[in-house]
């Protein structure tokens, strides 16, 4: 994988982009010197702007998730992405053929095959992306460990749909840890450095928490970096692999002294005007959809429209979070906060719908205006809750160091949850957006939150 903005980017998916980006210029190029025309392209101008065509539309495609792969995916969230994609990209298309220098020579004929072409590339791509990744320059890896851990890296290296790093075996360590994994990967105990020379090792994962007392050899392990080796811990290959941060994994001193977890002034400005210009944009956009829930909502249920909860924030501070009602007037009458559930019979008929799409989320763009919010962040969640948590899970307070969001990554990367259990688990993709949040992550949520709603994965 590649580190791109402190975020990962899987290899095998960058060259899936690279490789559709050069077919879709090549395919534009071929029609542009196919078309009937008596003269020559000025290729001058021609090349460059096929090259920003081609490029707009794949990234485009990426932001959207056609080429991130789930795990797990029925065929009609398969169905739902490539839709998606055709969608969103041929009124794209069609406006940047406006836009580009070359648009008065280009033909209408020459626009609809593109069209055409584009259309058949996301389907191919779409149908390829159904099948095992692979990737060119496979890195051979060795895990050391053969117990728990290492049966949990094994499994997310060789899921399904993504096999795009060659396992060599598991190297045991001393201490007579249980074998937990395939014996036969096991490979007989040896010298850490002999292996990896013998076996053309690329990288070392070490599934094994306990280093102390002669278990594992932090020697051989500094003589393998210092050989080129890429050498990972559990928390380093969860975040890389999974983008999140786990917990069984997870050490204070790793978060003290590793990368990440940076709140300087620059990056909470940039993240500021960031939230100012893309919320008020929002928030113009989406105003007929508000008033028209606005107005279902009354219809059903009568007044109020808006329900305002204390959330918590940024550095434990609470605030007032507003939402459109979608549950009954009397939905905590007894006064005790419950989680919210799927299919909860508290929810309206409206209520069901907006919360589905996610048009209740909505009226938290005054909160972004506010400064209370940020259009991306950790999920705020209300103070009884929180206090709950934080006795029940390590770190949980970590996730208030940057202000919550209307959507953030766990919301993009799980799917709904109601329990300490989910807690957990989400707050796991929490710590890697507060350890690794950029502008460039930020557009990316945006992005996805559009395709989850669109395709109601992960809905409620």
């Amino acid at each position: 994988m590649l580190k791109v903005f402190s975020h990962y980017l899987p290899t095998h998916t960058l060259q899936q982009v690279l490789f559709d980006a050069l077919t879709l210029f090549a395919i534009v190029v071929a029609a542009i010197a196919l078309q009937s025309s008596p003269s020559a392209p000025d290729w001058a101008v021609c090349l460059p702007s096929a090259l920003a065509f081609a490029a707009i539309m794949i990234t485009l495609n990426a932001a959207m998730g056609l080429y991130r792969p789930v795990y797990q995916r029925s065929h009609r969230q398969a169905f739902a992405r490539v839709a998606l994609s055709l969608v969103v990209s041929l009124p794209v298309a069609y406006i940047i053929f406006g836009l580009l220098p070359w648009a008065e020579i280009a033909p209408h004929s020459l626009q609809i095959s593109v069209l055409i072409l584009l259309c058949s590339l996301l389907l191919i791509r779409g149908l390829v992306n159904q099948r095992q990744a692979a990737g060119l320059f496979v890195p051979r890896v060795l895990i050391v460990g053969t117990g728990r851990d290492a049966q949990m890296v094994h499994h997310d290296l060789t899921r399904p749909l993504q096999r795009s790093v060659e396992i060599v075996g598991f190297l045991p360590v001393s201490g007579g840890e249980r074998i937990e994994v395939d014996p036969v990967g096991v490979l007989p105990p040896g010298s850490l450095v002999d292996v990896v020379r013998n076996l053309r090792v690329d990288e070392v994962i070490v599934a094994v928490r306990e280093r102390r007392g002669g278990v594992l050899s932090l020697r051989e392990l500094l003589d393998c970096k210092l050989a080129g080796i890429r050498i990972l811990d559990l928390s380093s290959f969860f975040e890389r692999v999974q983008g999140q941060v786990r917990l069984d994994s997870l050490r204070a001193s790793w978060l003290i002294y590793g990368d990440g977890f940076r709140q300087g002034w620059a990056r909470t400005f940039v993240k500021r005007c960031f939230d100012l210009i893309v919320g008020t944009t929002l928030l113009i956009l989406a105003s007929p959809v508000m008033l028209l829930t606005a107005l279902l909502i009354l219809i059903e249920d009568g007044a109020p429209i808006f329900y305002a909860q204390e959330r918590v924030g940024r550095g434990g501070r609470t605030f007032r979070v507003v939402k459109f009602r979608s549950m009954r007037r009397d939905a905590e009458k007894d006064g005790k906060p419950r989680w919210a559930t799927t299919n909860d019979d508290r929810v309206t008929r409206i209520g069901r719908i907006i919360r589905k799409l996610r048009i209740d989320e909505l009226p938290q763009l005054f909160n972004v205006l506010a400064g209370e919010m940020s259009l991306v962040g950790p999920r705020p969640e209300r103070p009884y809750f929180v206090d709950q948590l934080t006795q029940q899970i390590p770190f949980y307070a970590v996730r208030h160091c940057v202000k919550p969001g209307v959507t953030g990554w766990a919301q993009v990367r799980y799917q709904y949850g109601a329990s300490v259990d989910d807690a957990a688990e989400k707050l796991q993709y929490d710590l890697y957006y507060v350890k690794n949040h950029s502008l460039i992550l930020d557009t990316l949520v945006l992005f996805e939150t559009v395709r989850v709603v669109l395709t109601g994965e992960g809905a409620h």
